[in-house]
């Protein structure tokens, strides 16, 4: 059985090309090292400050795997500083999911 959970925040409008990067390096992290036990997608919505973080794990116990990467740790470094309203999270269950292949 999988675990979810959804954060959503809003990011200070000054913070956003920091954030911005600290996410890619977190994918650049995950393409590298090609975690099995995970999938995660990052969405900002269209106001441009609303974030949306989507992970999925199959780890039942103990921490989300995101959670062992040296850029998810850094990420959120500091993030009390880039953010207008905290992260909140969710969990969530999955109906449904499709992944192209090579994204």
């Amino acid at each position: 059985m999988s675990r979810s959970v959804v954060v959503t925040y809003q990011l200070r409008p000054d913070a956003l090309d920091e954030h911005v990067k600290l996410i890619e390096a977190v994918f650049e992290q995950l393409h590298r090292e090609q975690p099995t036990d995970v999938d995660y997608k990052v969405v900002v919505l269209d106001d441009g400050v609303s974030f949306v973080h989507v992970s999925t794990t199959d780890v039942t116990d103990g921490p989300n795997p995101l959670t062992r990467l040296e850029s998810f740790r850094a990420f959120n470094e500091g993030i009390e500083a880039r953010v207008a309203t905290p992260p909140t999270p969710t969990p969530a269950s999955v109906v449904g999911s499709y992944h192209r292949a090579g994204h």
